[in-house]
């Protein structure tokens, strides 16, 4: 009867775990960015014309580069600093993806290219390339696709004004109407040479979760074994199971730093630093994982298989570039977007191991386990395994 009732409700097991997977599927399919943080400043001048009016090509292309995102939620959202060195503490503290410097001279160069001695106006643009490799691409993108219409309707003024009063150009001036705007792109907070370096801290998490999810299970399974009988002694096999974690933890991040370092070549700038944070991320994930086990038993495992199946292809997206379904139902509560914020802290913006908030939240989970598990052993056992207990003694 049972195996038959199971036959039956297979066609709805099939279609839930469909369901259920797809999920994991959809936000990595087209993402589009959404608000997605760009820092632009403006340190023009102006420049004064014949008829004393003043011209600020800077407030110019601001205005026009806002006046775009009207949208309800804009791809870009545009954020005004007031200098070059505080873009940069803001690149530096993971603020902004990317970042539009217009410099003092802009005006002046813009209207040279009506003179004999025309010089193209340039800009500076900042990828942040350490903060989110797709986001920061897609940033670079927008910047790049902004001043290429700059230049088109730049250049088709120029040529108006030129035709209007019908002068000959000279070859200068040909060359600054190809690019009446000249950009200057520097990466920052580099990922390397290696594109591969960019996904790391991503391409970490899958082995690092995967080792803590075995050895909760595992370590689990022998505890709850042992032959205990009294609270004393359930709590000191409590006690057991996470110094024997806490040594397993140590083996994980150590050896999948230098793995990752030696054997796969991801370029890690300082080895002890990383080995000693994967230790403690993976700790932490132990001591969840088995706090839940602790409660409920092992059936509690397909919860975090569930994580990582939805988890992984989050974490390689900037929350930006979500829709707000996963954003805040699925990612806002993600444990492991820490491990990756630890390790992108620790890679690319040269931070080393310190009590950051990925630390602190990392440690604070890892220390919701301890008091989970350690109050599991004040829990009674069920009547038919005190009864079975009792009849094997």
């Amino acid at each position: 009867m049972f195996k038959n009732k199971l036959v039956l409700a297979s066609p709805l097991i099939a279609l839930a775990i469909i369901f259920i997977f797809s999920l994991t599927l959809f936000p990595s399919v087209q993402p589009q960015p959404k608000n997605l943080p760009i820092a632009i400043v403006n340190e023009d001048e102006g420049f004064q014309m014949p008829d004393q009016s003043m011209m600020n090509m800077g407030e110019t292309l601001i205005e026009k580069v806002q006046s775009k995102s009207g949208d309800e939620e804009p791809a870009v959202k545009w954020v005004p600093v007031s200098s070059t060195s505080a873009v940069q503490k803001g690149l530096d503290h993971q603020e902004y993806y990317a970042a539009l410097v217009i410099p003092e001279d802009f005006s002046a160069k813009q209207a040279s290219l009506r003179t004999p001695a025309p010089a193209s106006a340039e800009v500076d643009i900042f990828i942040n390339q350490g903060m989110n490799t797709m986001a920061s691409t897609a940033a670079g993108q927008i910047l790049n696709g902004v001043i290429d219409n700059m230049n088109t309707t730049i250049r088709g003024q120029l040529l108006e004004g030129f035709e209007k009063q019908g002068a000959t150009l000279t070859p200068q001036q040909v060359s600054g109407l190809i690019t009446p705007i000249t950009k200057n792109v520097m990466n920052v907070n580099e990922i390397g040479t290696n594109s591969a370096n960019g996904n790391a801290p991503v391409s970490l998490f899958q082995p690092l979760w995967m080792a803590s999810m075995a050895s909760a299970a595992i370590i689990y399974l022998a505890v709850s074994k042992m032959n205990v009988a009294g609270r004393k002694e359930k709590l000191a096999a409590k006690c057991i199971q996470i110094l024997i974690g806490a040594v397993v933890a140590l083996i994980v991040g150590f050896s999948l730093t230098f793995l990752a370092d030696g054997l796969i070549g991801f370029h890690i700038p300082d080895v002890t630093d990383t080995a000693l944070f994967l230790s403690i991320t993976s700790f932490s994930f132990f001591l969840m994982i088995s706090a839940i086990l602790s409660l409920i038993g092992i059936k509690g495992m397909p919860l975090f298989v569930l994580m990582l199946f939805f988890g992984a292809p989050l974490l390689a997206m900037a929350p930006e570039m979500m829709s707000s379904f996963y954003r805040d139902w699925f990612y806002s509560w993600l444990p492991m977007k820490f491990m990756v914020e630890g390790l992108r802290e620790l890679f690319f913006f040269g931070k080393g191991l310190t009590w950051s908030s990925s630390v602190s939240t990392l440690v604070w989970i890892g220390v919701g386990g301890i008091v989970v598990i350690l109050a599991t052993a004040f829990k009674p056992h069920a009547a038919g395994k005190t009864t079975s207990q009792t009849t094997a003694g």
